[in-house]
């Protein structure tokens, strides 16, 4: 699935916008259920453990995540109340 990533030092930032539909994108429930991913970022392929972030954390990968692509403060308000997810990728030590 393409998705835009934004490069957290060695994590990626990925946001479940869902285009400002009401509903979460399939894959938000994918990376849920199992969240080992592979991710070919920039020409390199690696494994990443995914995991949904809250709070002031979240905060501050949504500032970095629309800083990349502004389109997803306007995602923001078009599905409000829903909150849309943010996920943060890491790499995986296996």
């Amino acid at each position: 699935m393409p998705l835009v990533a934004t490069p957290d030092g060695e994590d990626l930032i990925v946001i479940a916008s869902n285009w400002g539909r009401p509903r979460h994108p399939s894959w938000y429930y994918n990376l849920k259920a199992s969240p080992k991913v592979t991710v070919t970022f920039c020409n390199r392929t690696q494994d990443y453990i995914a995991r949904e972030v809250e709070g002031a954390e979240r905060e501050a990968c949504w500032s970095k995540a629309v800083e990349v692509y502004p389109g997803d403060a306007a995602y923001e308000k078009r599905c409000a109340p829903r909150k849309i997810p943010v996920i943060v990728l890491a790499p995986s030590a296996a």
